[in-house]
């Protein structure tokens, strides 16, 4: 009887871990901040489920900043995001429940958790998000280059993301196939079709 016991207690552990592991998107070998880690505050907001379709790309359309930790910048961009904003055009964003995008991936090709991937993001332009997995990548992608680190990352997390959630290589996008914007930029927006050649591999 103990013995079943015990084999009924390491099965749910096991179960356990296998959710766990589950929960994370992001491939081993790249360096992974959940919202745990960072310390995320809870949504201010209810969201609005969603089923993921798509995984679409941005860029922040800020310069890169090597000296800040993905810590501070994530814990800045939640503080962006809960409230009234303005922005770069001069307009002023809503307050949202929480970050807008699922990813974030930083200068040095770090990632961290933004929205849980649950829940659809948001957005300052006219299109939906909901059914988009969304991955933003440091930078002003018109002015400045993706840092070799965040293109390995791209490439390893591109595909475990696609696999993982089942979405076809035809459903990689970015933000300006779906709203008038120069979003990702125009130096990022040209690895699109070599993500999508990793993914159909």
């Amino acid at each position: 009887m103990r013995h079943f016991i015990l084999i009924l207690i390491l099965a749910g552990l096991f179960t356990s871990c296998q959710r766990t592991a589950s929960k994370q998107p992001v491939p081993e070998s790249i360096n992974y901040l959940s919202r745990e880690a960072w310390g995320a505050n809870a949504p201010v907001f209810p969201m609005r489920s969603h089923k993921l379709t798509r995984l679409t790309i941005h860029h922040t359309a800020t310069r890169q900043l090597p000296e800040k930790s993905l810590v501070d910048k994530m814990k800045a961009l939640q503080q962006f995001s809960q409230k009234e904003s303005p922005l770069a055009d001069g307009r002023m964003k809503p307050a949202w429940a929480d970050i807008p995008y699922h990813l974030y991936v930083d200068v040095y090709g770090e990632v961290a958790e933004g929205r849980e991937v649950n829940y659809a993001g948001d957005s300052n332009t006219a299109y939906d998000p909901a059914g988009h997995l969304l991955v933003v990548v440091e930078g002003n992608f018109e002015e400045e280059e993706i840092t070799p680190k965040q293109m390995k990352t791209l490439e390893l997390l591109v595909p475990a993301l696609a696999k993982q959630y089942q979405i076809p290589a035809d459903s990689i996008a970015t933000h300006k196939d779906f709203a008038q914007t120069a979003c990702p930029g125009k130096k990022l927006y040209e690895q699109i079709p070599h993500l999508q050649q990793l993914v159909k591999r």
